[in-house]
């Protein structure tokens, strides 16, 4: 979307990447980068929600789903804005032949060195492409690894703005933290990528689709590449007791 001639500042750029917990923080950066082009919420097309995270849906009680409310809103905002950045049809953005999804799977392809057979429709109506981990793993490494300037300024808006990737106290935002120069970003059906500034990337995907454990895999992962990470593990209850802890079993990382 850079490439096509968004302008955003480093939140806006770093929501547009994120999952995000649906803060009013959260909320008020989608709807900045919209009115940047003149548009609304009006403008979205994203299936309507409540917020993502615990804390941020118990605030919203019993109001009504909205689409900037959703945990893809700050997506499908800087989606639009580069729509009308370009004069694209706004009605139809989220079209696989759309040029702002064409163009976004050229660049996903160009990152990832493997050509996208296969198109699904993402939970938020927006075209999914799909790709091997393996190739996944290699577009966050090039991603990460790029000289170029666009390239660069959406790794160092993540890199900068933790909390818009995601949300206070959620896994990603918490190692972003925790760790300097990591980049980390988790997604549905339990998919999570960590890319340090090195190259070293680590990509996987749950089996269930699922993100139990997940914290307990970024310590071990992490710690094979000689970071130790001051990071709780999730606790495993039994008649409302902690009877143990999540633990991740020996890892074979493959490169």
């Amino acid at each position: 979307m850079l490439r096509a001639g968004l302008k955003v500042n480093g939140p806006q750029l770093a929501l547009a990447c994120a999952s995000h917990a649906g803060s009013s923080a959260h909320l008020e950066v989608a709807q900045s980068t919209l009115v940047s082009v003149g548009l609304d919420e009006r403008a979205l097309l994203n299936t309507p929600d409540k917020p993502l995270g615990a804390a941020e849906r118990a605030a919203w009680g019993d109001k009504a789903p909205t689409s900037l409310a959703a945990n893809c809103s700050g997506k499908h905002s800087a989606m639009v804005a580069t729509c009308a950045t370009n004069g694209w049809d706004l009605a139809t953005y989220k079209s696989p032949d759309h040029p702002l999804q064409v163009a976004i799977r050229k660049e996903f392809e160009k990152l990832s060195g493997e050509q996208i057979t296969k198109v699904g429709v993402d939970g938020c109506g927006a075209a999914l492409f799909a790709i091997s981990l393996r190739a996944l793993a290699q577009a966050i490494r090039s991603l990460t690894l790029s000289q170029e300037s666009i390239h660069q300024e959406v790794v160092n808006a993540c890199r900068n703005n933790p909390v818009m990737v995601s949300g206070i106290g959620r896994l990603p935002t918490v190692l972003m933290e925790k760790v300097p120069g990591l980049f980390v970003k988790d997604g549905a059906e339990g998919v999570m990528v960590m890319s340090l500034p090195q190259g070293q990337t680590i990509v996987w995907k749950m089996s269930d689709g699922s993100q139990r454990g997940a914290s307990s895999l970024a310590i071990a992962t992490l710690s094979q590449l000689g970071i130790n990470v001051d990071l709780e593990r999730e606790k495993v209850m039994g008649d409302g007791q902690v009877v143990g802890e999540i633990r991740a079993s020996k890892l074979v990382l493959h490169g």
